[in-house]
């Protein structure tokens, strides 16, 4: 081998060494800027008092919980109350959120990870409509893939942020509530009517022999039926169950305020009518059956006058809750029909079976 032939083998071995270290140069200089936004808050300095309203957008349709005096309500819902626990864990689990793992992004895998206008927009916002957080939440994340990634709820979420959108982020929250959905909102109390001493049901159809009225004189007192003939004897505890849903009716749903009563079904509805012994009336109005929820309206009207030694406790108790259950009546909710079917009895299913007697 030449001098010269040596010669230019040491330039390439030079130019290749040199390469390799600055390749490794590169990477090391990147690797400490990933590393260094590893376990970082997503939202620096973010504050929940300063929270006044949450902005979810997914494709053609959006959500607003906005705070209104002491309460948050949903927008879209015609100020319809929304549950204060599940909005401020919301909130705090966005400002406890932080990155679990940060990689580049190109278009491509954007719209895969659903991190485009596929996904889910989330806004923090605060007094006066002033941006304080905003990200974008696609995929949920899995460590292994599940047999059924849509009913799992995921270890984490992909997100990324408007000001950083070549990149991705997992965190470690699957973020569940960032959902457009009311249902996933409302505080699902509905209406407790206790010591009901009169219930009544009006069938939409008027079918004959199907409506029905039960009552009783006192709290321990026994049921009677309304009109009953002789060979008719109630069954007391169908009677003591029906009465009993009035105290755990809650609510599935409450639906937009353009919703038509001849869509819900509550242009002829079905009527529940019970009074109470503490001088409270409550009226459900039931329309058609939606999926396995019951359009519904409920009026309350009356004002408490428990009786009994323990009077004044069940005034306070009644008092704290009735203020909520009259304010359902602008709207139209969902209610379970699980909830309903002791109710939604026709009359000759609430009276006893008739023994048979032996030859």
């Amino acid at each position: 081998m030449n001098a010269r032939i040596v010669a230019v083998l040491l330039v390439l071995l030079a130019a290749l060494g040199g390469g390799a270290l600055l390749v490794q140069q590169q990477a090391g200089s990147q690797k400490p800027a990933d590393a260094a936004a590893l376990g970082q808050p997503l939202f620096k300095g973010l504050q929940a008092a300063e929270v006044s309203a949450i902005v979810i957008r997914q494709p053609k349709v959006a959500l607003t919980v906005a705070r209104k005096d002491e309460r948050w309500v949903i927008a879209e819902r015609d100020g319809f109350p929304a549950d204060f626990d599940k909005v401020r864990e919301f909130v705090l689990k966005l400002i406890a959120l932080k990155v679990g793992q940060a990689e580049p992004i190109g278009d491509q895998d954007r719209a895969r990870l659903n991190l485009d206008e596929s996904g889910t927009a989330v806004e923090l916002l605060g007094v006066g409509g002033k941006p304080l957080a905003r990200l974008t939440a696609g995929r949920k994340y899995f460590k292994a893939e599940p047999e059924n990634p849509d009913r799992s709820p995921g270890d984490g979420r992909y997100v990324a942020l408007p000001e950083d959108a070549k990149r991705v982020i997992v965190v470690a929250d699957p973020l569940a509530q960032a959902s457009t959905r009311s249902a996933d909102w409302i505080g699902k109390a509905g209406i407790a009517a206790e010591k009901v001493k009169s219930l009544e049901v009006r069938y939409h159809d008027g079918a004959a022999g199907a409506a029905w009225k039960i009552e009783r004189s006192g709290d321990n007192a026994d049921w009677k039926l309304a009109g009953a003939r002789a060979d008719e004897k109630l069954e007391i505890t169908k009677a003591n169950a029906a009465a009993y849903t009035f105290a755990q009716i809650e609510l599935a749903d409450v639906a937009p305020k353009d919703t038509r009563a001849d869509d819900t079904g509550l242009a002829k509805p079905t009527v529940v009518i019970a009074a109470t012994l503490d001088g409270l009336t409550y009226t459900l109005k039931l329309g058609k059956l939606e999926g396995e929820n019951y359009y519904a309206n409920i009026a309350v009207t009356g004002e408490p006058k428990p009786a009994g030694k323990d009077a004044e406790e069940r005034l306070t108790k009644i008092n704290e809750r009735l203020p909520r259950e009259k304010s359902l009546a602008g709207y139209t909710v969902l209610i379970p029909k699980s909830k309903l079917e002791d109710i939604l009895k026709k009359r000759v299913e609430l009276l006893a079976k008739k023994e048979v007697k032996k030859k």
